[in-house]
């Protein structure tokens, strides 16, 4: 009997040591889950914390981009109400545009009546020029195709020829009746002081008289001054001093 006591204490001391052994290996193994579900977890934690720092930096751009839309939308509405302020001018522009035109289209008509009485009454030089000048802006006037600052500009440029007219000289060639026959002669036009004549043949000479409203005839001593203020005028001969009658008007 004395031999069988140690042998259970040894079977008891090997059972004591599997079943410990077994509890280790489980605690070991729940350690083993704890730490992968710890690890697992970690992973969700580490994830979510990157979409969380992901959607704060969205969110700071949304905010940045909010920011600048506020400022755009603020000056577009500035330059909108500077646009609709525009559009009220012009319109009143326009308004203003409407009672002008129509105002302006009587002063041209007004304006081509008088050019038209004062050529009537010049120095007859020109005399088809100025009246086909004259019926052209007759006729404009009744043209629709051309507005009404074209119309004013042409009626203004007539205007400029006639001033141009009183401060140059020219020599032209024209039909005129010279003793009851129709001649060709040279005219010698100096502003509108003096409108002179000479027969090609360079033998008559005569001068626009404006008190009687006619041309008389002038002395052949006066042909040479003549024929030499024609060449003048033509740009063959320098600029010169000239000794010409003068027909003034009282």
């Amino acid at each position: 009997m004395k031999g069988v006591k140690p042998l259970i204490l040894a079977s008891i001391v090997a059972m004591s040591a599997t079943v410990q052994a077994s509890d280790l290996n489980k605690v070991i193994d729940k350690s083993s889950e704890i730490n992968q579900s710890a690890a697992q977890s970690q992973t969700k934690i580490d994830k979510i914390a990157d979409s969380m720092q992901g959607r704060l930096q969205q969110f700071k751009t949304l905010n940045k981009e909010i920011d600048g839309l506020t400022v755009y939308n603020a000056q577009l509405s500035k330059q909108l109400s500077n646009q609709i302020s525009e559009m009220e001018a012009i319109n009143q522009s326009m308004d203003q545009v409407s009672i002008i035109e129509r105002q302006i289209t009587p002063l041209m008509l007004r304006m081509i009546t008088g050019l038209e009485q004062f050529v009537a009454l010049d120095v007859p030089f020109l005399t088809d020029e100025r009246e086909k000048r004259l019926a052209s802006l007759k006729d404009m006037m009744n043209r629709a195709d051309i507005n009404s600052s074209e119309k004013f500009r042409r009626v203004l440029e007539a205007y400029q020829v006639e001033v141009d007219y009183g401060r140059t000289i020219e020599a032209y060639t024209a039909l005129l009746d010279v003793d009851g026959q129709e001649r060709e002669v040279d005219f010698l036009r100096i502003g509108r002081l003096e409108l002179i004549y000479l027969t090609r043949d360079g033998k008559k000479a005569g001068s626009w008289d404006t008190t009687s409203k006619q041309f008389v005839a002038l002395d052949d001593s006066t042909i040479s001054q003549i024929s030499k203020g024609l060449r003048i005028a033509r740009k063959q001969l320098a600029p010169d001093m000239l000794t010409l009658p003068v027909h003034a008007a009282d």
